[in-house]
């Protein structure tokens, strides 16, 4: 039980520092060997874990995604007690997330260039996590709207993904509240209707 509860910890440790390292400095930019050092590991009981770096990458994006749902479902708990609306309460989230330290845009987009190969394990994780987020904003738009969601949950998502790149490119979380606001009229359009 003891080498069980070690073995996992050690992974964990991987997980973590691949994370933040890949996140802060880009996938290629990191090698095996700077993440043994930084996790305190074995080179032995990382090759133990994951059979290669691409099979790390796999694992990283998937633990990345965890801590993404994680942060979104608590921090939009927080912030729904307030605005008593779901679409609210994720830009409000949103914008906590691109102003925090740190930032460096989103891993997912980041890895989908970093990789550039369509067929690697990441790049189709990476698709699948974007689909899966997408769904995620439509519930989202669903509970404002209803079943007219459709078209204002792909905008949204357009309006997304181009809020985080235009928030790395500048700087800046204005490209935040441009979308929430893209996101609100088009709510009121709909309902409108």
């Amino acid at each position: 039980m003891e080498q069980i509860k070690l073995t996992s910890e050690a992974r964990q440790r991987i997980l973590e520092t691949a994370d933040r390292l890949f996140y802060q400095n880009g996938i290629r930019a990191i090698g095996i060997d700077r993440i043994i050092a930084e996790a305190a590991v074995a080179k032995m009981s990382l090759y133990k874990h994951f059979n290669s770096k691409d099979e790390l990458i796999l694992a990283v994006l998937k633990y990345r995604e965890e801590q993404i749902l994680e942060f979104f479902q608590s921090s939009m708990e927080r912030h729904s007690k307030r605005t008593k609306d779901g679409v609210r309460a994720f830009f409000a989230s949103f914008k906590e997330w691109v102003e925090s330290p740190g930032f460096r845009g989103c891993a997912f987009q980041n890895a989908a260039a970093e990789l550039a190969d369509p067929d690697h394990a990441g790049t189709k994780f990476v698709r699948g996590h974007k689909k899966r987020f997408s769904e995620f904003l439509r519930g989202l738009v669903e509970q404002s709207i209803g079943r007219k969601s459709a078209s204002v949950a792909a905008a949204l998502s357009l309006l997304v993904e181009g809020a985080i790149v235009t928030a790395v490119i500048q700087g800046s979380s204005d490209s935040v509240d441009v979308a929430r606001d893209a996101t609100m009229k088009l709510i009121l359009e709909v309902k409108g209707k």
